[in-house]
């Protein structure tokens, strides 16, 4: 393997890393899928490292891989190749270790799955482990085809991009968890206004107590056995004179 440069193309490489790391996390005001988001890494990836041609995102579930994301049919192939036979991929993201292999070296410990990606022109392989948070967990697997294997550089730009995708895919899943609970919180407010409203008109017609009102509301869903709110807005629909709309 080669050492890494330390000459005039760090400044460069690292301009790739941070380009394609912005991109990624632009994102994040237009995606709302999980999986948008992991595609995106595999098509930056490709920008970030130089020596990677294509790219897949493979997640575990429990102790079973599939590939989540992918630059193309041919590579997600191949990585249903490894998680049947081995390679760097399924290490990777088992074992939470970096893999960095030539074709050469892979033969010797996975012949099918090496001799199936020399056969699709492929020659370097470099994955490395992806821990997103508890339930998502996997490896960011590049593929190259240049015969001389992937470089130090190739694997601290990788390590880099990955450290930092990371920390963007943990801010993207509390993006997305709170979303959730805020539109929970505006759906439980919403039920609970049309609540209060039936309520209201409840303790004006009746004149009797708060208490009193939500009593005589729950013991109709019970007789109906419908929700409570489905009760409500019911009523209130009707007490507007609007018996449609329930």
């Amino acid at each position: 393997m080669s050492h890494i440069d330390t000459g005039d193309s760090w400044p460069g490489m690292l301009d790739e890393v941070t380009g394609a790391l912005e991109t990624l996390t632009s994102i994040l005001d237009d995606e709302d899928d999980f999986r948008v988001m992991l595609q995106q890494v595999c098509r930056q990836v490709t920008k970030a490292v130089p020596g990677v041609d294509e790219a897949t995102v493979t997640l575990l579930r429990g102790d079973e891989p599939h590939t989540a994301a992918a630059t193309s049919d041919l590579v997600a192939e191949l990585d249903r190749d490894q998680y049947r036979n081995g390679g760097p991929c399924l290490e990777a993201a088992r074992h939470g270790t970096l893999q960095r292999v030539t074709v050469s070296e892979a033969l010797e410990r996975w012949p099918k799955f090496a001799g199936d990606a020399r056969d699709a022109g492929f020659d370097s392989f470099l994955s490395a482990p992806l821990v997103a948070d508890s339930e998502h967990a996997g490896g960011i697997n590049c593929y190259g085809t240049q015969a001389r294997g992937f470089s130090d550089l190739d694997q601290a730009l990788l390590e880099l991009y990955t450290t930092a995708t990371e920390a963007i895919l943990r801010l993207y899943r509390r993006y997305l968890t709170a979303t959730e609970l805020a539109g929970q919180l505006r759906a439980a407010l919403t039920h609970r206004a049309v609540i209060d409203q039936a309520k209201g008109i409840l303790m004006a017609l009746r004149q009797i107590s708060a208490d009193d009102a939500f009593t005589l509301l729950v013991e109709q869903s019970q007789r109906e056995n419908v929700k409570v709110r489905d009760i409500a807005e019911r009523f209130v629909a009707h007490a507007v004179g609007n018996p449609q709309a329930s």
